[in-house]
């Protein structure tokens, strides 16, 4: 094996509706999976043994290498001899973006093209975290369960001007989860995948502001520059609005940045 790159894509949640408790403790959920062209980046070389570096702006909140994700990635599938991963973690931690899950999906693209994965690669990304397995493919999806039934749905958006942004405040999902009101306010709607997303909603919202209110902040100044969807992703904080054209879209980001420099921001195109 030669050397591999890999982008791990961020992962936006068009909608997230949250239908019930179960049992185990987890939520029964129907989400609409999309991805962005641009996240963290990975690269491998071969080395005597499995390895990981993390740099990038927010490499350092990553204390513990050995159980990162990407350590626990390559202990679950065969991948050869040894790895030395680099990943420079430009998403930011705990925002709602799947960044560790991304991660994840990253390596198993790269374990697929450096000798395939096993029959069983579903169940295994599935057993790491309820976003991997969406995280593997990086495609528009719909999830339910607990994210981990996957779904196909023709993607209308593909190549929609996105922004992401993030106030800088971490926010575990474990809480915000617990902050939800157990009401079911119904399925997702049918349609296309935009017709979806704009009718559909995020049932996490109103529990996270609750517990960083600057989130309501950042989606009032996305929803300023006239998007035609903004939203928070996942648990938050991170938030994100589409744009028909580019150039709206590049403005809005020009904006935001100049009233809000130490907010985080990302642009790119939903693939």
């Amino acid at each position: 094996m030669t050397g591999l790159r890999e982008t791990a894509y961020a992962k936006i949640n068009l909608a997230l509706h949250v239908r019930a408790r179960r049992e185990d403790g987890y939520h029964k959920l129907e989400t609409l999976f999309a991805f962005v062209d641009a996240g963290d980046e990975l690269s491998v070389v071969p080395a005597a043994q499995d390895e990981l570096r993390m740099f990038g702006e927010f490499g350092s909140q990553l204390t513990d290498p050995f159980d990162n994700i990407v350590a626990k990635v390559l202990n679950s599938l065969p991948h050869g001899k040894g790895w030395a991963v680099s990943l420079d973690k430009r998403l930011p931690v705990a925002a709602g973006l799947g960044g560790g899950s991304a991660d994840a999906g990253a390596v198993f693209r790269m374990v697929e093209r450096a000798q395939g994965l096993p029959d069983d690669w579903q169940s295994r990304a599935a057993r790491l975290g309820a976003d991997v397995p969406a995280c593997v493919r990086s495609t528009a999806c719909i999830g339910r369960g607990t994210g981990t039934e996957l779904e196909p749905i023709d993607n209308d958006l593909e190549g929609t001007p996105v922004l992401l942004v993030n106030p800088r405040m971490p926010l575990s999902t474990g809480p915000v989860f617990n902050g939800w009101d157990g009401v079911d306010r119904g399925e997702l709607p049918q349609g296309t995948l935009r017709e979806m997303a704009l009718n559909g909603r995020n049932d996490l919202e109103a529990p996270a502001i609750a517990l960083c209110p600057q989130i309501a902040d950042v989606l009032a100044g996305l929803r300023s520059a006239n998007p035609w969807l903004a939203r928070m992703s996942g648990s938050g904080a991170t938030c994100f609005a589409l744009y028909e054209h580019h150039d709206a879209m590049l403005e809005a980001a020009e904006t935001i940045a100049k009233r809000q420099p130490d907010w985080w921001q990302m642009s790119g195109r939903l693939r």
